[in-house]
């Protein structure tokens, strides 16, 4: 089996988009916990200005959201020079698996995760999809 070398945490910053405050601290707190870095927005304008000017590595973006909904700003990401982001769709919503199934096929979108957002899952999704390790637990 070939060694994988895995990045830093420390040295990938994610985009954490969502309207609601208790969600986006919950987030940031398990995204800061496994070592990375942190950008917020609360709305889509803020997120397509945020993600064009910090380049985060990873986008964590809820679908519903004021001044233009996930899918625009889904759309928008394809765009230009954030084409290549990785995107995790947040959604409170109950989606259907129709629109679950158009939504993954967005080229940018590598996976989606419903509400409530179970960290330990989040956390090993975020380090798959960037190729980085959690941080050593230090041994007591």
């Amino acid at each position: 089996m070939e060694n994988q070398v895995f990045g830093n945490p420390a040295d990938k910053k994610v985009l954490i988009v969502d309207d609601d405050d208790s969600v986006r601290d919950l987030l940031e707190f398990i995204v800061r916990k496994e070592g990375f870095k942190v950008e917020k927005a609360a709305d889509g304008e803020e997120a397509l200005n945020m993600a064009r000017t910090v380049s985060p590595d990873l986008i964590l973006l809820d679908l519903m959201l004021p001044r233009f909904g996930g899918f625009e700003i889904l759309r928008e990401l394809q765009t230009d020079d954030t084409s290549d982001i990785p995107i995790v769709i947040i959604t409170g919503r109950y989606t259907d698996r129709s629109t679950s199934d158009m939504i993954k096929q967005e080229p940018n979108v590598k996976d989606f995760i419903e509400k409530p957002v179970r960290p330990p899952v989040l956390a090993a999704l975020i380090h798959k999809i960037l190729k980085t390790q959690p941080p050593r637990k230090p041994q007591p």
